[in-house]
């Protein structure tokens, strides 16, 4: 499990930076760099509805991380080994205006 910094406000699963999804998946299976990579389990949060909905109760610092940037050092069989991950994308409206930050072309 990596620790997670989740900078993308307009996710609803999103708290001070934290993650309250339980796991995530990292899209972009022929990334060869940041901007071709996105978070797959991005959820945009909606007006008058409840945010941090997930199984479970608080966000999380740790969080199990599929990926599908097979290119990425930290990718071993689909799962992120990277010991430290940032997601980046500020005010995105949909999972394409997000990135992993941590991709590092092999």
């Amino acid at each position: 499990m990596a620790d997670l910094k989740c900078t993308v406000e307009t996710c609803t699963y999103n708290k001070e930076c934290l993650c309250s999804k339980g796991d995530i998946m990292v899209g972009g299976k022929h990334a060869k760099k940041t901007e071709d990579t996105c978070c797959e389990s991005f959820a945009q949060r909606r007006e008058g509805h409840d945010a941090y909905t997930s199984a479970l109760n608080h966000p999380t610092r740790t969080i199990s991380i599929d990926c599908e940037a097979t290119k990425c050092i930290y990718n071993k069989n689909y799962k992120c080994v990277a010991d430290h991950v940032d997601i980046r994308g500020g005010d995105a409206c949909e999972s394409r205006e997000t990135a992993c930050a941590t991709f590092k072309e092999k």
